[in-house]
């Protein structure tokens, strides 16, 4: 078996890696202010309470929490007195 050509091939890998450049990989990007690490949910204020949640797309959306009913009307001092 003759090495010549196998050592030449080996050869020629070797100098034709040499300039092959390193693809750079892109880093992330950092995350949005008030983000809680591993998760889309979002603390803005720093208080320690989640207050909204990030997409997929980067915008912010705030748990919106409806408010309460109003209280019923006092009772009329006018009234039927029995």
């Amino acid at each position: 078996m003759r090495f010549q050509p196998l050592l030449l091939g080996a050869l020629g890998a070797l100098a034709l890696s040499a300039c092959s450049q390193q693809e750079e990989v892109a880093a992330a990007p950092p995350p949005p202010p008030g983000a809680v690490p591993g998760s889309i949910a979002a603390d803005r204020d720093g208080d320690g309470i989640i207050d909204g949640y990030y997409t997929a797309d980067g915008i912010y959306h705030p748990n919106y929490t409806p408010p309460p009913p109003p209280p019923p009307p006092a009772p009329s001092r006018l009234g039927e007195r029995g």
